[in-house]
C-alpha cells in the first residue's frame, strides 16, 4: 500500500510549520497516495457487479481509514530516518509538530475503526482483507524488509495490491481468478513504479541507510529489472482477456497504456542520463494504473450501455 516533493536543504521553510493540527492529521494519512489505492478499490467493485452507492462509499471510507492508519504507523516507525531524508524531514514527527505516540495511537485507532466498519457494514471477508493489507505494509514491509533487503519493494509491495481484493470481496463476498489477477497486476506494477523514484532519490536513501535497489544492485541492474518487470506487467494485464474476464475494449486500452509505459522504461534503459526519463516513468506509472483500472470498468459496462 505507498509523490512527495523534496524538501530544501538547511533550515526548513516556515510555511509547513504553520500547518494546523487537522492538516497534520490529514498529512499522516498521505491522501495523495491513497487516492490511487481508492481507484484500485472502487474499479473492481464495478467490475465484479453493480454495487449500491452506499456500499461503495462505505468501502471507500473504510479503505481510506485503513490505508491512512498504515501510513501513520509507517511514519511512527520511520521517524528516525525521516529526519535525515530531504523529502520526508518536514513530516509531522521529524519537524517536531506532533508527538510520535500521538501519531501511533492515531494510526492504530483509525485502522481499528476501519476494520470494524468494513466487517460490520460490508462483510467479514472485506474487513479481514483490508486488515491483512495493513499488517503486510506495517510488519512485512516497514518493520522487516524496508531496512534489510533490496527486495523490500518487490515483496512488501504486496501490501498495495490488496485494494482490488477488498473491493471485489465487498461486492461478491468471495474471491476468484479475476480478483487474483488484479492483485498480481499491482504487485508487478510496484517495482518499476517505485524504482523510477528510487533512481532519483539515491542520496536520500543512502543517508538513511535504506538498501534500495539502485544502492545495492547498481543503477544499470535496477533499470534492467524495471524493464523485465514492466514486460511481465504488460503481459499480465492481457491474460484476463484469455479466460473471458475482459473483452476487446479493455484489451486495446491495456495494450496502448502498456505500450506507452514500456516506451518510457525503454527510454530510461537507453538514456545516457536517466533522471528525466525516470521522473517521467514515475509520474506516468501512476496515471497508467488508474487508467488501466478505469479501462476494466469501461469494458464491463460500456457495451451494455450501448446495447451490445
Amino acid at each position: 500500500m505507498s509523490a512527495q516533493a523534496p524538501g530544501a536543504a538547511g533550515a526548513p521553510p516556515t510555511a509547513p510549520l504553520e500547518r494546523t493540527l487537522l492538516q497534520d492529521f490529514i498529512a499522516l494519512t498521505k491522501p495523495r497516495i491513497i487516492s490511487l489505492l481508492l481507484v484500485t478499490t472502487a474499479a473492481p467493485m464495478y467490475v465484479a457487479g453493480d454495487p449500491a452507492l452506499s456500499t461503495v462509499l462505505l468501502v471507500m471510507l473504510g479503505g481510506y481509514l485503513m490505508a491512512g492508519g498504515a501510513n501513520a504507523v509507517n511514519m511512527y516507525h520511520d521517524r528516525d530516518i525521516d529526519d535525515v531524508m530531504a523529502r520526508t524531514k518536514l513530516r509531522p514527527i521529524p519537524s517536531g509538530r506532533m508527538d510520535a505516540r500521538v501519531v501511533l495511537a492515531f494510526g492504530v485507532g483509525i485502522a481499528t475503526a476501519a476494520t470494524w466498519m468494513l466487517a460490520t457494514f460490508v462483510n467479514l471477508l472485506t474487513g479481514a482483507l483490508a486488515l491483512a493489507g495493513f499488517y503486510c505494509y506495517v510488519f512485512i514491509y516497514t518493520r522487516w524488509l524496508k531496512r534489510s533487503s533490496p527486495q523490500n519493494i518487490v515483496i512488501g509491495g504486496a501490501a498495495g495490491a490488496f485494494p482490488p481484493l477488498v473491493g471485489w470481496a465487498a461486492v461478491t463476498g468471495t474471491l476468484d481468478l479475476t480478483a487474483f489477477f488484479l492483485f498480481l497486476i499491482i504487485f508487478y506494477w510496484t517495482p518499476p513504479h517505485f524504482w523510477a523514484l528510487a533512481l532519483n532519490k539515491q542520496s536520500d536513501y543512502g543517508n538513511a541507510n535504506i538498501p534500495m535497489a539502485p544502492l545495492i544492485w547498481g543503477v544499470r541492474e535496477t533499470i534492467e529489472q524495471m524493464w523485465w518487470y514492466t514486460i511481465l506487467l504488460v503481459a499480465l494485464t492481457v491474460v484476463p482477456v484469455a479466460f473471458g474476464a475482459f473483452g476487446m475494449v479493455y484489451l486495446v486500452l491495456a495494450l496502448v497504456l502498456g505500450g506507452i509505459l514500456l516506451g518510457g522504461v525503454w527510454r530510461v534503459r537507453t538514456a545516457t542520463d536517466f533522471v528525466k526519463p525516470a521522473w517521467w516513468v514515475y509520474g506516468y506509472s501512476l496515471l497508467y494504473l488508474a487508467l488501466l483500472f478505469v479501462a476494466m470498468v469501461v469494458d464491463r459496462h460500456l457495451p451494455a450501455a450501448l446495447g451490445f
